[in-house]
């Protein structure tokens, strides 16, 4: 199972990619499945892919719930303990 988690689009380049960030680290993602892409969007990404342009609203919800997850189960936001 994969968990795709939302991130937020800080720069889109001509080759069809875009730098996102996730938390402060930020890498280069695929834009080849999704349309009209905008700086500061939140997306999810999966496998190298940007799969979903998300809603701020939605980005938020997701994001809370992991956070409460985090919290929850005593786990960081890096995965480790």
């Amino acid at each position: 199972m994969c968990l795709a988690i939302p991130v937020q689009v800080k720069e889109i380049k001509n080759n069809n990619r875009a730098v996102v960030d996730n938390n402060g680290v930020n890498f280069e993602a695929s834009t080849n499945l999704v349309e009209n892409l905008k700086v500061g969007d939140f997306v999810l990404i999966h496998a190298g892919f940007i799969i979903e342009i998300l809603t701020r609203d939605d980005a938020r919800e997701k994001l809370a719930l992991l956070e409460e997850f985090y919290q929850k189960t005593g786990r960081g936001k890096n995965g480790r303990e």
